[in-house]
């Protein structure tokens, strides 16, 4: 989808050192994210990031932090966890 829209002369001179175009897209992913209709997957997507590091540094830069729910952390301590159970077990067996 192509979005256009006009800005008063004043304001697009104050912003002319700007690529306006990304910095508008910027600000739309940035907003997006931090009201949670856009994820960090879309705002990757979004902004042509290669990796969820790149969206991590953007969001950390902007002063937006991450949507990171108690759920995902119980996941990640389970995830962790076995990780180092498998890795103990290896360990040992070597």
């Amino acid at each position: 989808m192509q979005v256009q829209f006009e800005l008063p002369e004043e304001i697009a001179q104050a912003l002319s050192a700007e690529d306006l175009s990304r910095a508008a897209l910027e600000a739309i992913a940035l907003e997006g994210y931090r009201s949670r209709r856009l994820t960090g997957g879309q705002v990757q997507r979004l902004l042509g990031f290669s990796t969820p590091m790149q969206v991590h540094a953007f969001l950390k830069e902007h002063g937006v932090y991450l949507n990171y729910s108690s759920a995902e952390l119980q996941k990640d301590i389970e995830v962790t966890d076995q990780l180092f159970k498998i890795a103990a077990t290896r360990k040992r067996s070597a």
